[in-house]
């Protein structure tokens, strides 16, 4: 299973950054390629992205965790019925945050489990490119906290 994981220390308090990550309708700020969240529910809400040649593309997750005392939270991406489900069979973002003074750590993670014959040959290409967003959603939490 391909995973990523990046972090970094913010210079933001932990309860600025929590309220970011928690609501979705602030992705578009931080998130790579975003442009958009519709249908926010409790637990759901859909992405409206582009990708590098303007294609619009839409994803739905669903909020797996999100607990405050820990500073943790989990969504999963719904792939059955999607054209993500011919690369993969699961994909999941863990963030965490932990106090670091006046800064907070954040960590991110994508687990992404892969489907058709990509398990044989992709796993690189997909953990290098999950990296890269994770790096990119960082800079996007730093520059709008900052």
């Amino acid at each position: 299973m391909p995973t990523a994981r990046r972090s970094r220390t913010i210079a933001a308090p932990i309860s600025e950054l929590w309220a970011l990550i928690c609501d979705p309708h602030h992705l578009p700020r931080w998130w790579p390629r975003v442009e958009r969240v519709e249908d926010v529910a409790d637990d759901a809400f859909t992405e409206l992205m582009r990708t590098s040649k303007g294609k619009a593309v839409r994803a739905d997750f669903r909020l797996v965790r999100a607990e405050e005392q820990t500073h943790s939270l989990a969504w999963e991406q719904q792939l059955e019925g999607t054209p993500f489900a011919r690369v993969l069979s699961s994909s999941e973002t863990l963030v965490t945050l932990q106090p670091a003074g006046e800064r907070t750590s954040v960590t991110i993670e994508l687990r992404q489990k892969l489907g058709g014959f990509f398990p044989r040959f992709g796993g690189f290409m997909v953990r290098r490119a999950a990296a890269a967003t994770l790096d990119e959603a960082l800079d996007g939490l730093e520059r709008i906290s900052g």
